[in-house]
């Protein structure tokens, strides 16, 4: 197991820094999750990560999600027909879909999706509850993506509607919404990157302390590889990180220690 590549290497510093930014935060660095975003990988990598005990992934582009997702089941299946679990490698990872979802997509990507970071709107909610594709017997898990920057043309639920969203939701039966989202824009001024990560944990806070999503509203998404460190140290508990990690894009990424476990909660 090649565990000095430039890949592995990145991913450890990541890890330290995400310990080190999350108890900065007041967070138990064992509470956070750490989602490596294949987006730029290749598949060569996040077998990598995986070898090396890590089970988070996710993705936001829908064609690369399916193709990695297969690829990575396939991996671990051969795994197995090889001999088993062997050192710190998982027996299964855990896919984040963290795009923007098309309500005549969800079909492709629910049953194999652990945690969708982007629903921003009840008629996604309610064609992700009509979908046939889910596991039997269990509840599709979901954050609730705010616009809390208030970017025109992005995705994302105003911050005033998110209560209400929530409420809309409760009413689906095979949904449980277990957080926010929140993607800040590219900034150069920390002050106002921190104004917006605060915002948001703002208003996770307020729904967690009203109850009206239950009790495993636990989640708090935010911060990505230029911006992961401000994000826990304003409260983030799952982070996604894909350049820091896998490296600047190459051209290649088209090819076909756990950390928290706030989703088994």
């Amino acid at each position: 197991m090649p565990t000095n590549s430039a890949t592995i290497r990145r991913f450890e510093e990541v890890r330290e820094r995400v310990a080190e930014a999350a108890a900065r935060g007041g967070t138990d660095p064992g509470r956070v999750i750490l989602v490596a975003v294949t987006k730029n990988a290749s598949i060569s990598q996040v077998r990598e990560l995986i070898e090396h005990g890590h089970m988070d992934f996710g993705e936001s582009r829908m064609q690369h999600f399916i193709q990695f997702e297969a690829q990575v089941a396939d991996f671990l299946d051969r795994h197995q027909e090889l001999g088993g679990r062997g050192g710190t490698m998982p027996e299964s990872v855990r896919w984040h879909f963290i795009g923007h979802l098309q309500r005549n997509k969800v079909r492709k990507i629910l049953p194999a999706t652990t945690l969708i970071h982007s629903v921003d709107s009840l008629r996604l909610a309610e064609e992700i509850q009509a979908c046939p594709g889910r596991r039997e017997g269990t509840k599709t898990q979901v954050l609730i993506q705010v616009n809390t920057a208030g970017e025109k043309g992005k995705f994302g639920i105003a911050p005033p509607a998110t209560s209400h969203l929530i409420d809309q939701i409760a009413d689906l039966p095979d949904i449980r919404v277990r957080g926010l989202m929140c993607m800040a824009p590219k900034l150069d001024d920390p002050g106002t990157l921190k104004a917006i990560f605060d915002r948001t944990r703002e208003i996770f806070e307020e729904i967690k302390k009203s109850g009206a999503a239950g009790d495993q509203f636990n989640i708090l998404s935010m911060g990505m590889s230029g911006d992961y460190e401000q994000a826990l140290e304003c409260g983030a508990n799952v982070v996604r990180v894909g350049t820091a990690i896998f490296g600047e894009p190459t051209g290649d990424s088209g090819e076909p220690v756990p950390a928290g476990d706030l989703l088994s909660e």
